[in-house]
């Protein structure tokens, strides 16, 4: 089996690392400092007080690698539309592109049955580029639970366990699927396959909406957040109305809004959400795949979202601020 993880950061770079260490065929598209540093030294994935180093193919260009049996693309959302030049040289007629990253999916209405069959989210695919390029019948959806950060060139830190979600999107529990979730096993990492993938990713979604804009606007880790009482309050708004538009979607997450809050308290009381880490790093955000897609959709079905339209305005200004915000002038305060 020959894979390949097209964006080889905090989650792609874990992968990949357990990937290697259990003898799979893997290859890593990565670039700059990062890159240099796996070239030279391999990567080296830290998990707890445990450590190793490995030395996976990397590359920066895909095209030397041919057609694989699956490829993960584990890219910042908003990173993967510009990627699908880059990608296309690993599509044979049988890939299976494993779509791992945060936010609603570019294929998320392929096969919904019902008056949304085939739209496409604007804000995570906005020209049609993964759509047409790379095809939403390659797509199986990766919902990844894993604390991690590249702490610096070449080096990964995870923490807690490591989870993967793996669905088709008519539900079916198919070969391809099946394939992808025994390799991830096998490599250390719990994998299931679901039935109703769609209901977990607005779960996930639940703690991407809630905890990433916010922890931007504040600054705060994430038991910061539930720590003080007007930000928790916020955040079950979030969470709430996240609820709602899945519901009228038709994919009801039927998720505890108390539950992910204590899990916060008790298992990532200090993690600092990937939106932070792009923030205070000077990198762009993924705003418009997890808050912009969410309030697109609430428009679709007619969902009032007062809090995420909210939020989805001062981050978005949090990020023109900062000159995070992709095709927006930097604003300077007068001195």
């Amino acid at each position: 089996m020959k894979i390949t993880v097209v964006g080889a950061g905090a989650i792609g770079g874990h992968l990949g690392a357990l990937l290697s260490r259990n003898g799979v065929d893997v290859s890593l598209v990565a670039r700059g400092a990062h890159l240099t540093a796996m070239r030279e030294n391999g990567l080296k994935l830290i998990t707890g007080d445990r450590q190793f180093v490995t030395h996976p193919n990397v590359t920066d260009d895909p095209a030397t690698l041919g057609p694989q049996d699956y490829v993960v693309i584990s890219l910042k959302s908003h990173q993967a539309p510009g990627m699908v030049d880059a990608i296309r040289p690993l599509l044979g007629p049988d890939t299976t592109v494993a779509n791992a990253m945060n936010g609603i999916p570019w294929w998320y209405f392929y096969k919904l049955p019902g008056q949304w069959e085939n739209y496409q989210v604007k804000s995570v695919d906005p020209d049609g580029a993964l759509w047409a390029g790379v095809g939403p019948e390659r797509a199986i959806g990766c919902i990844t639970y894993v604390a991690s950060e590249v702490i610096e060139p070449g080096v990964v830190k995870s923490g807690g366990s490591f989870r993967y979600l793996i669905g088709e999107p008519d539900g079916s529990e198919s070969e391809r699927c099946l394939k992808f979730q025994e390799v991830v096993n096998a490599c250390g990492i719990e994998a299931l396959v679901r039935p109703e993938i769609r209901k977990d990713i607005w779960i996930k979604l639940m703690g991407n909406m809630a905890y990433n804009p916010t922890s931007a606007l504040t600054l705060a880790h994430s038991g910061a957040l539930v720590e003080d009482p007007a930000s928790e309050a916020l955040l079950r708004r979030l969470m709430s109305e996240v609820i709602a538009i899945g519901k009228a979607l038709g994919s009801d997450p039927d998720a505890s809004i108390d539950a992910r809050i204590e899990g916060t308290r008790k298992g990532a009381a200090f993690h600092k959400t990937s939106m932070l880490q792009d923030l205070e790093r000077g990198r762009p955000m993924e705003i418009n795949p997890i808050v912009g897609a969410a309030a697109e959709l609430a428009e679709l079905v007619g969902v009032k979202t007062p809090t995420i339209d909210t939020v989805l305005a001062l981050v978005r200004l949090r990020a023109q601020m900062s000159g995070l915000l992709p095709g927006a002038p930097k604003i300077s305060l007068p001195s």
